[in-house]
């Protein structure tokens, strides 16, 4: 049986080549370290964690990566059997001891009888005779490798540096003072005229808020990560620092926009969020790029009429990374519509996180086994966390405004990603639940149906989860 070659020893790599093995199928794993190294990883072990010890919370009831750690639990990961191996204390997280976590995938992989490891560089397109591949290079993808991906795409098939504007849960916005519309209320390739949920500033509030943008304290770019920024891509505190006006006359103007709610107030500055997902689940707040620290962006944005519970599916970012544009050049297995012996796994693809990295690799691994075996595989179910996120990066988001513009962004696992469930709203004793009560209620009802579907789908694969 030809083997499946996987090219790069990440967390997704290692995923894909164990999840192949144990389906019974050779698979020869290709990383480039120590012969060349990057510019962010220090061994040479396989699934070393570069910027955290930490997979996140445990808790597959109340939290969605919490239920990735479960779904991948029940697949037999590799990845989740040496993280829980060797886990340190941090609460209700997992973190894990980075080097014997690395070190135990290592050996795991080393020890496989149908697993062959070679320490070299693909430096371009694999041999044409490898007629089944994985790519799963992460953000740091080589610049030949790179190259090659792009000879066989686009110009815009690749991303080498992300501006990510923050992503809000739509049922966390508040209506009665935000509204829909679009500007000049254009309806526009396929609009209504009402695209946009836009959130009113008065003077005084949006002083403040540049007061609080000015202020507040930033990230900076690590030495590799150095880019120059763009006009398309300026963070929005950067707009703010070159005039107060900046951002009044940019992507908060008020021009062409009528308060439903008070259609005699004239705004003097709107926030518009436009919908992110296919679902309606989540919302991307437009030109809101940003270099501002994680805890300080909650604080700031919630100073925006309308978004004071705002609660963020993803944060806002600005730097180097190496994604495809997945929805574009991807199909449902993960395998690249132009070339389709080529499947991609890992941060590549458009997922963000070592456990969503993870749980690419672990589909992408089964689903190039059951290729492999001549079994026809069906795609995990969108209402489980990996079938969430594999129609996130395939199909699940909504083309840009402008032509041509990507709107395709990377993400981690979270219930936006999720189709509605329907659940009880009411408590044992009969009374309406409300505020946090509600919200766990419909979580519990999120996971316990994606379990439940997750492991229908495990029995229908034709592949059985690795030991």
């Amino acid at each position: 049986m030809n083997p499946i070659h996987v090219i790069g020893g990440g967390l997704a790599g290692s995923e894909a080549a164990w999840q192949a093995a144990q389906a019974g199928v050779p698979v020869i794993l290709h990383e480039m370290r120590p012969h060349r190294g990057t510019e962010a990883h220090v061994s040479e072990g396989l699934a070393e964690l570069v910027c955290s010890n930490s997979f996140r919370s445990d808790d597959a009831e109340l939290n969605a990566v919490g239920l990735l750690h479960a779904e991948l639990r029940r697949a037999g990961s590799l990845i989740m059997k040496c993280a829980d191996a060797n886990q340190v204390p941090a609460g209700g997280a997992l973190a894990v001891d980075r080097h014997g976590f690395s070190d135990a995938v290592t050996a795991a992989l080393e020890a496989h009888p149908l697993i062959t490891i070679q320490r070299e560089e693909i430096s371009g397109l694999p041999p044409a005779d490898w007629d089944s591949v994985i790519i799963a290079t992460g953000p740091l993808t080589s610049p030949a490798l790179s190259e090659a991906i792009l000879s066989i795409t686009d110009e815009d098939a690749l991303a080498f540096f992300d501006a990510i504007a923050p992503i809000v849960h739509f049922d966390s916005i508040d209506m009665d003072i935000a509204w829909f519309q679009s500007r000049y209320d254009k309806v526009g390739p396929g609009g209504t005229g009402a695209d946009y949920i836009n959130c009113p500033m008065n003077r005084d509030q949006y002083e403040a808020f540049i007061d609080a943008l000015i202020a507040g304290e930033k990230t900076e770019f690590k030495e590799w990560e150095k880019t120059p920024y763009f006009d398309g891509c300026l963070p929005i505190e950067v707009m703010a620092e070159r005039g107060r006006e900046t951002l009044r006359h940019g992507p908060m103007k008020p021009m062409g926009l009528t308060n439903s709610h008070k259609p005699d107030e004239k705004a003097y500055a709107v926030v518009q969020l436009r919908q992110d997902n296919a679902l309606g689940t989540l919302y991307n707040m437009v030109g809101f790029q940003t270099k501002l620290k994680y805890g300080v962006q909650s604080e700031i944005f919630r100073m925006i009429p309308g978004l004071e519970n705002a609660q963020f599916a993803r944060l806002g970012g600005l730097h180097r990374n190496t994604f495809l544009n997945s929805p574009k050049l991807l199909d449902g297995t993960l395998r690249l519509k132009a070339q389709d012996r080529l499947r991609f796994a890992g941060q590549i693809t458009g997922c963000e996180g070592y456990v969503e990295s993870a749980s690419v690799g672990c589909m992408a691994g089964r689903f190039a086994a059951a290729e492999r075996l001549g079994k026809n595989m069906p795609q995990p179910p969108v209402t489980t966390a990996m079938g969430a996120l594999l129609n996130h990066i395939t199909v699940g988001h909504l083309e840009g405004e402008e032509t041509g513009k990507r709107s395709f962004q990377p993400m981690n696992v979270n219930f936006g990603l999720f189709p509605p469930v329907e659940f009880s709203k009411k408590s044992e004793d009969g009374k309406r639940m409300r505020g946090p009560d509600k919200a766990k209620a419909k979580k519990r009802a999120l996971t316990s149906r994606a379990m439940a579907d997750f492991d229908t789908w495990l029995e229908e694969s034709g592949i059985p989860a690795a030991d």
